[in-house]
């Protein structure tokens, strides 16, 4: 399936290169470019692109603020945020935005490539060196308190526990749906309702409410497996 990209830079010259190699990309079709983040607003809406690519600085309106209101729209589209900043705030406020996938511009063109076909798939990539601070901050948090002692994580359902950690392993909605042969459609409702009961505002919160409530014990490594930490980065559906 050919994945159809919309990018947002400021600057023409990266935006134009971005496009010149994503275009020789064979699943990979740029619809467009844009510097303006409210024009990239529409765009989404009249073209219906499957993954945003964008940095932070753009006309109009940030690239923070874009992707927050792209979370809003009907259809959202799964955002890569390419970008030269990697603070602990900026990472934050990016992910909790609701991004998919966080590079820095030093990134090479296959690890963007990559990021962005991860993020077609619902999937999550971090720049190494960010995923390394979160890995490092997730060891140095309190060890888990057990479910049994959390009112909230008692009232899911073995089903919603069961995709729960499955998510937080690293798996994606297909994966999920597949190997719990049910739809992905069904797989949305069960995450879905799992935030709510735990108050979980975005993707990576409730990544890190399963590690704290013990849904899933750290075992020197609170994301997910050795395949979790790649040397292409972080993933986590």
């Amino acid at each position: 399936m050919t994945i159809r990209v919309l990018i947002c830079d400021q600057l023409p010259v990266i935006a134009d290169g971005l496009k010149t190699l994503l275009d020789a990309v064979p699943d990979i079709d740029v619809i467009g470019t844009t510097d303006n983040g409210m024009e990239a607003i529409v765009s989404v809406r009249t073209t219906r692109p499957d993954v945003v690519v964008t940095d932070l600085n753009l006309q109009t309106i940030s690239g923070l603020e874009l992707i927050r209101r792209l979370g809003k729209e009907d259809e959202p589209p799964n955002v890569v945020v390419f970008t030269a900043s990697d603070a602990d705030k900026t990472v934050s406020d990016i992910l909790h935005a609701g991004a998919s996938c966080l590079l820095g511009k030093e990134a090479s063109p296959q690890e963007l490539i990559t990021a962005i076909q991860a993020a077609a798939a619902g999937q999550t990539i971090l720049a190494p060196s960010i995923a390394q601070r979160l890995v490092t901050w997730f060891r140095a948090q309190p060890e888990p308190q057990e479910a049994t002692t959390l009112p909230k994580v008692t009232e899911l359902t073995p089903r919603e526990r069961e995709v729960t950690r499955m998510m937080a392993r690293g798996m994606s909605t297909e994966e999920v749906a597949r190997e719990l042969i049910i739809g992905e459609a069904t797989v949305r409702t069960h995450l879905y309702r799992v935030r709510n009961k735990l108050g979980a505002r975005d993707r990576a919160e409730l990544v890190s409410l399963v590690y704290r409530t013990g849904l899933i014990h750290t075992t020197g490594q609170p994301l997910g497996d050795q395949s979790d930490l790649s040397p292409s980065g972080l993933r986590a559906s």
